[in-house]
């Protein structure tokens, strides 16, 4: 169970809607808003939970559908929760050309992560791989959360996990 589905169990509706209602309000319930609307919540739970696209879709009242459809057609909403820190490896042609498998690799042998299980149990790392960042120029791209990482190897790549790792052992202790 999520932080949002336990969140959910334990408040009421108008509690567990309260962030929600107040990107509502800040975009003015402007359905022609719907995709900054879509960008707040998933800043807020770090994906789309379906209660709160719901939630949206009455808020604007616009069918369900709609909002749904937005959000998964738009490649950069997550319908599922993911990490904390969000790593993206180009597998464009630049980088694939420049070795970008062997990048991915790594990083899944450093986070136990698979092309099918790719979210750490922790919820600290999703990893996905994207057709282009555009930033061919740097090729191979490594990018976590906003923060561009170009020219990488398999080593800087683990070298990078691993200091995110350390700063986060670090702040929560």
């Amino acid at each position: 169970m999520n932080t949002f589905e336990q969140d959910a169990r334990t408040q009421s509706p108008a509690r567990q809607f309260e962030k929600v209602c107040a990107i509502l309000e800040l975009n003015e319930n402007k359905p022609q808003r719907l995709i900054p609307i879509l960008q707040a919540v998933q800043e807020e739970y770090r994906y789309l939970p379906e209660d709160v696209l719901t939630f949206v879709a009455a808020g604007l009242d616009v069918p369900p559908a709609r909002v749904f459809g937005v959000a998964t057609f738009y490649s950069h909403f997550a319908l599922a929760p993911k990490g904390k820190y969000c790593i993206r490896l180009c597998d464009g042609t630049a980088c694939h050309v420049k070795r970008s498998i062997p990048i991915l690799e790594a990083i899944y042998q450093r986070l136990g992560l698979s092309s099918q299980r790719n979210t750490t149990d922790d919820m600290l790392f999703t990893v996905e791989t994207v057709a282009c960042l555009g930033a061919c120029g740097l090729a191979p791209v490594v990018v976590v959360n906003e923060e561009v990482h170009g020219q990488m190897t398999p080593q800087a790549a683990v070298k990078l996990i691993d200091e995110i790792v350390e700063r986060e052992s670090v702040t929560c202790a």
